[in-house]
């Protein structure tokens, strides 16, 4: 049975709703596109957040479409915490050439060896202190706006946020504090040392993202479809056997099919066991998934919203 029959006999057998439709994932491009270019007009020294995952692809897939290739207005930002999967950063630095767009990338390591950045043990995760770095890099080069890709339906913090999140001389957020976005007009107006996140697919869900990188045939990272990798079992998650997260005592290392909804820190990502081989089968797969990305594969957002939220309101993305 091929992706499509499958997918057609999920709906009929599970009452899901049907496929979006062309006009839905245009409606929802076009308001990234004009959010891309809103950005562009209002600010002096935008950048947009570029990891290499899905999201941030799919974002500049619009912005490809908003301005045409070579023609980005704006830097790409990336914040590399040092323990990123190699597939990934590789795949970065091969799509920013190939559109000919400034890739600025900054480093949670430097940080480190400047001092800013200090873990508790060598083992903790870095991800946390990406924040660090990212205020840095905003002071460093003066951004105003920073465009990133995450979207409302992640978890519950992230749907707090505005589309234009206002940030303070000191990077952070005040959920209570936020700007109305009536009739789609946004207030930028900054005082000094103040920026912008933006975040123009807010209104996406995970579902979208896969249907629109079907349909345009956004190419990933191949982590983010069915390979085979060592992962041992934990806390009901399946943690990837590398170098940064060996295998505790008494846990049994398997080879297993899995692919990545979500990819970021290595010591903090893991995948989900799956035989999707091409985004039609990630759209099914998404469709019957009853459990959300991050928290089906982020040992880091296996903590409160209020833990989160306060992450956030220091600088985190």
């Amino acid at each position: 049975m091929n992706a499509r029959t499958e997918y057609d006999l999920l709906l009929q057998s599970t009452h899901l709703p049907a496929r979006l439709s062309n006009t839905q994932l245009d409606a929802l491009e076009e308001e990234t596109i004009f959010i891309l270019r809103e950005v562009a007009a209002s600010f002096e020294r935008p950048t947009l957040l570029f990891s290499g995952g899905k999201d941030s692809l799919v974002l500049l897939k619009c912005a490809e479409k908003a301005f045409g290739a070579g023609r980005i207005p704006y830097p790409l930002l990336m914040i590399d915490t040092g323990h990123n999967f190699p597939e990934v950063t590789a795949f970065r630095d091969h799509r920013a050439q190939e559109l000919g767009a400034e890739l600025i990338v900054r480093s949670v390591e430097d940080s480190m060896a400047r001092g800013t950045v200090r873990l508790a043990h060598p083992g903790e995760s870095r991800n946390v202190h990406q924040s660090v770095t990212l205020l840095e890099a905003i002071e460093e080069f003066r951004f105003d706006a920073l465009i990133g890709g995450a979207r409302r339906d992640e978890e519950k913090a992230r749907a707090k946020e505005r589309i234009f999140s206002h940030r303070d001389a000191f990077g952070q957020w005040q959920p209570k504090d936020q700007r109305p976005e009536l009739w789609t007009l946004f207030n930028t107006r900054l005082a000094p040392g103040e920026h912008f996140r933006v975040f123009p697919i807010s209104n996406w869900t995970e579902l979208d993202v896969w249907q629109y990188i079907e349909r345009e045939h956004v190419a990933l990272p191949s982590i983010y479809y069915t390979h085979k990798r060592e992962v041992v079992e934990r806390r009901g998650l399946l943690v990837p056997v590398t170098e940064l997260t060996p295998p505790r005592d008494g846990e049994k290392v398997e080879m297993r099919d899995v692919r990545f909804r979500t990819v970021g820190d290595i010591t903090c990502t893991c995948p989900v066991d799956s035989l999707a081989a091409d985004a039609a089968d990630v759209v099914v797969e998404t469709l019957a998934a009853e459990v959300s990305e991050r928290g089906a594969t982020r040992m880091d957002d296996k903590t409160s919203e209020a833990s989160m939220e306060k992450r956030k309101k220091d600088g985190y993305f």
